[in-house]
């Protein structure tokens, strides 16, 4: 029986020399691997009390809208600046090379409420921290974080330090 990391497929030198990409398309394009992924999130997230479920733009949203879906909860899109159509707030933070900017609707998450925070990657954890602090703007918890993929080596974990964070695998960075 295939696992999980059976679906993910490594690319070496992308986006360039030196980086192994880790790609979740494999599972998104094999059925019984898509099937397996989401069963897994929902397994994971039984047990775990939220509200709304947020996912980071772009291979965020096709793991959180079928959690959403399942869970009966509403989505939330976390979007790079200049995306969304109404009125939004946005965090800017760095990335290892360069800064970028994030944003939500202001009205997409109410003070108290319990998120979820989907994303297919957990790596340096810098846009996953910008997602949080998104959230607590708006008076919102962040439950958990959930990734179908950590790249352990790039301590995403640290960076999330005093939050609930769960990975599906678990692989190098490098």
């Amino acid at each position: 029986m295939k696992q999980i990391e059976d679906y993910i497929i490594s690319v070496p030198d992308f986006p360039k020399p030196g980086i192994l990409f880790r790609d979740v398309t494999g599972i998104l394009g094999d059925a019984d691997g898509l099937k397996l992924t989401l069963d897994s999130l929902y397994k994971t997230l039984e047990k775990v009390e939220f509200d709304v479920v947020a996912g980071l733009e772009a291979r965020g949203f096709l793991f959180g809208v079928p959690i959403a879906e399942h869970f009966q909860k509403p989505f939330v899109p976390v979007r790079k600046k200049g995306k969304l159509p109404r009125e939004t707030v946005s965090t800017d933070y760095k990335l290892e090379y360069g800064g970028a900017c994030i944003e939500i609707h202001k009205d997409s998450i109410k003070p108290g409420q319990r998120v979820l925070i989907v994303d297919d990657l957990l790596a340096t954890g810098g846009t996953a921290k910008a997602a949080a602090t998104l959230v607590e703007k708006l008076g919102g918890n962040v439950e958990l974080f959930a990734f179908v993929i950590e790249l352990f080596d790039l301590h995403g974990r640290e960076a999330l330090k005093g939050y609930r964070v769960e990975s599906l695998t678990r692989f190098p960075g490098h």
